[in-house]
């Protein structure tokens, strides 16, 4: 059997994308799709992402990390499958979908430039150290100094491997505030290892860093640099929770091809 695929990437985080309207794709063949993602014996990707029907809006959203398991929301995943379908023709420069926290809205701007409405967020612990919360997706951020040089991938994997997140897994985020915009670099899991981006991720960022700053403005933007490139994020304060979130960056089509499922 011939799979016919897409490969897609936002700001250097990677996606295999599938047309599966018809639902023909074996969701539950896990090993499948890791290596689908592998990067050696496979198409390689941090996730594959199925586009699939779904009543009330445009299509939904299925994300698998590149372990092979289903996940939770990934933004820059997101912001992907809006520009895939744009390709396929279902929508033209704005679309409602269903992913796995809900419903989103993405707008196709100038370019491979897409913005994304991202969940709402209420629900933040923090310590002296971290702070804790789901952006879609669970995020350990800690802001630390010189993190252009830290070894993420040791730092974040026994972070993500402590005792508290071991089960369920949590990605982490290392967060260095230059004032005029956040430096990021996130530990995933699923992947197991960093990533150039991680829009869930950088979101959650933006987020620690109004509250750290001690912020009292209603409305936040902010820059972040992740090592794929650029992102930015807006948001308004509202009451003890943050909404209108939106993720902005750029989505981009890398190549499409078939490979044969063995």
């Amino acid at each position: 059997m011939l799979l016919d695929f897409y490969k897609y990437e936002g700001a250097g985080n990677d996606f295999i994308l599938l047309d599966d309207r018809t639902g023909n794709f074996p969701l539950r063949n896990h090993d499948l799709i890791r290596r689908l993602c592998d990067r050696r014996f496979g198409i390689g990707a941090d996730g594959l992402i199925l586009l699939q029907s779904v009543p009330a809006c445009d299509f939904n959203m299925v994300y698998y990390n590149a372990d092979g398991k289903e996940s939770t929301m990934c933004g820059n995943g997101g912001r992907c499958i809006a520009a895939f379908a744009r390709k396929l023709g279902i929508i033209s420069r704005q679309t409602r979908f269903m992913a796995a926290d809900g419903e989103h809205i993405a707008e196709i701007k100038t370019g491979n430039l897409i913005r994304l409405r991202m969940s709402d967020v209420s629900d933040i612990e923090s310590d002296h150290d971290y702070y804790y919360l789901n952006t879609g997706s669970p995020h350990y951020v800690v802001f630390a100094e010189r993190v252009k040089n830290l070894d993420v991938f040791r730092e974040g994997r026994m972070i993500r491997n402590s005792a508290r997140f071991n089960a369920e897994g949590t990605n982490v985020n290392f967060v260095e505030d230059f004032g005029e915009y956040l430096l990021v670099r996130t530990y995933e899991r699923g992947v197991e290892n960093e990533t150039m981006a991680c829009g869930t991720g950088v979101v959650a960022a933006v987020i620690c860093s109004y509250l750290k700053r001690k912020s009292d403005s209603l409305t936040y933007v902010m820059p972040v640099k992740v090592p794929g490139g650029h992102l930015a994020v807006s948001l308004v304060r509202k009451d003890n929770a943050f909404t209108d979130i939106w993720l902005e960056g750029p989505a981009t089509y890398v190549f499409s091809g078939q490979i044969e499922l063995k």
